[in-house]
């Protein structure tokens, strides 16, 4: 029982910290998603230390909380977007992950290696500054109500592109770092199992449900439609990661297949208490994994000012290059959009440090930069789009 009540009292302290962190980051007229990041930090073992490291670590009931809070956030944000949307804005989605995995991969590269790393290492080092972190810029995108935007559907069509490849670039670096050569036969059949699931959830699973959907209508259960969506959300999730992506595609695929249910805004509707209990929880444990002590060192300090900046600027400029058909302002927001690294970047740190690649030193910046990344990203992503509508009143999104 006293371990059921420490459970629960760590719950607690997290929810309330998530709540009060969001209400000072809206009276800033920041986006919410700051102050539950900046919570986590403050609670967490490098500040106040309500939050035990044993507690965050990969696997534990906490971790697993914040990872459902993720999937479900990704569910909902498919909700809002329809498949018709993203087919509409394929190939700058396209350019936008491509160019989102080249450039950061690059510039991480001659990072790394300028800082004494081999050639092998260096690449692994850089796979840390590849992928981009769809649930942070998704949850600033619901907040500020443009998910139906045409930038928002690029950022979203380009974070599926982007997982595959940072997923593909991954299984390259470490197959090297193992020292086994590059098996291409293997991941080339990896591209196509991961391209393969995500077409045919995708595309066939919007077709059968836009045909089919009157099924749901079938059981008595008034909530019967929540509760099948729900089923779809953590299958496809499950399935995501069976096929070596995220479980966050996944649950962003359910979404869009559940989009095609005439019960679409009473899903959406039914989602919000479900969201308002569990996506602080992935926000707050994303600060809370952040070492504030390495970075007493000046070194370790301008190290991180260093790689947050080329992990900025490689993803700004992927972005806005390959989204440039929209037109600059956008291609900026677009941009911008991509730059958080969140959990991705704090996974691909930890694999590093358990494969011997990474020191202490290194590993806390790698995490420290993808969290800086997380949170430096919404208000400037919420002052662009914010910007760009009281120039835009009345217009329509493409």
């Amino acid at each position: 029982m006293h371990e059921t009540g420490a459970i629960l009292l760590t719950l607690f302290a997290i929810f309330v910290a998530a709540q009060i962190g969001a209400e000072i980051a809206q009276r800033l007229k920041l986006p919410g998603v700051v102050g539950e990041i900046v919570a986590g930090c403050a609670i967490g073992p490098s500040a106040l230390g309500w939050i035990q490291p044993s507690q965050i670590a990969a696997g534990t009931p906490l971790d697993v909380l914040a990872e459902i809070g993720v999937v479900l956030l990704l569910f909902s944000v498919g909700l809002e977007t329809r498949l018709d949307d993203l087919k509409k804005v394929g190939r700058s989605a396209f350019l936008v992950g491509v160019l989102g995995v080249i450039i950061p991969f690059a510039l991480g590269s001659l990072w790394a290696h300028g800082n004494g790393f081999d050639w092998t290492k260096s690449l692994f080092v850089a796979a840390a500054f590849v992928a981009t972190s769809a649930g942070i810029t998704a949850r600033v995108l619901q907040e500020l109500g443009v998910l139906g935007r045409i930038e928002a559907r690029v950022i979203l069509g380009a974070a599926v592109i982007d997982d595959i490849l940072a997923m593909l670039l991954l299984g390259v670096v470490t197959s090297l770092q193992a020292g086994g050569g590059v098996n291409f036969g293997s991941l080339l059949f990896v591209l196509v199992q991961a391209v393969g699931f995500v077409v045919v959830i995708g595309w066939v699973g919007t077709r059968v449900m836009r045909q089919r959907a009157h099924w749901l209508d079938q059981p008595i259960n008034p909530h019967s439609a929540l509760t099948i969506a729900l089923a779809i959300c953590l299958g496809l999730a499950y399935l995501s990661t069976e096929f070596g992506l995220a479980a966050i595609i996944g649950a962003f695929l359910a979404g869009m297949i559940a989009s095609e249910m005439h019960q679409r805004e009473e899903l959406e509707h039914q989602m919000q208490p479900l969201l308002a209990l569990l996506t602080p929880f992935f926000f707050v444990v994303t600060g809370a994994k952040i070492e504030l002590a390495v970075f007493a060192q000046p070194a370790a300090l301008w190290m991180l000012l260093v790689v947050t900046v080329i992990a900025i600027a490689s993803k700004l400029a992927g972005g806005f290059l390959g989204a440039l058909s929209l037109g600059k302002r956008s291609a900026l927001i677009v941009g911008v959009g991509m730059v958080p690294r969140g959990e991705v970047g704090v996974v691909i740190a930890s694999l590093g440090l358990v494969a011997g690649v990474f020191s202490n030193e290194i590993y806390a910046v790698i995490v420290a930069m993808s969290l800086l990344t997380s949170i430096v990203t919404p208000p400037v992503l919420a002052m662009l789009l914010k910007h760009q509508q009281d120039e835009h009143i009345g217009t329509p999104s493409a």
